[in-house]
């Protein structure tokens, strides 16, 4: 099977342009998010299959190219709940630090119509009840 993902290792060969045009955000971002990340660090338990630097990539892509989770843990060999685990893990520790936000001043200027429909469509893993056997 081809591997369609980039790994941190070959991120580090590409130039801050095309480091940005792959992620969205600069090496300097990315490299503060692995920081922030480094501080949630679980002690105990199973090591996780992917390093932090891979984590915050597998956000990056799933946040920037709206792929479901499925096609993002298939891509970086992972099960798809444990894509959402760390797409979870990331976005909370993000949050908590502070340091992250989307800008609050939208562009203005000719041909920027902000007359749109916004639909959010996150994915939200959900229980489904145990089917059970129909007695005859």
């Amino acid at each position: 099977m081809h591997n369609l993902r980039i790994k941190y290792i070959d991120s580090k060969k590409l130039s801050e342009t095309q480091f940005k045009r792959y992620t969205g955000i600069y090496c300097s971002t990315f490299y503060l998010m692995v920081e922030q990340l480094k501080k949630h660090v679980a002690t105990k338990g199973r090591p996780p299959k992917l390093n932090l630097e891979d984590q915050v990539l597998l956000c990056l892509s799933y946040w920037r190219e709206y792929r479901t989770l499925f096609h993002v843990a298939t891509s970086y060999g992972v099960a798809e709940p444990t894509a959402s685990r760390i797409v979870r893990h990331v976005k909370d520790c993000l949050i908590q630090s502070n340091l992250f936000n989307l800008p609050k001043n939208l562009p203005e200027g000719e041909g920027i119509d902000w007359n749109v429909v916004i639909v959010d469509a996150t994915e939200i893993p959900i229980q489904r009840p145990k089917k059970t056997e129909e007695k005859l």
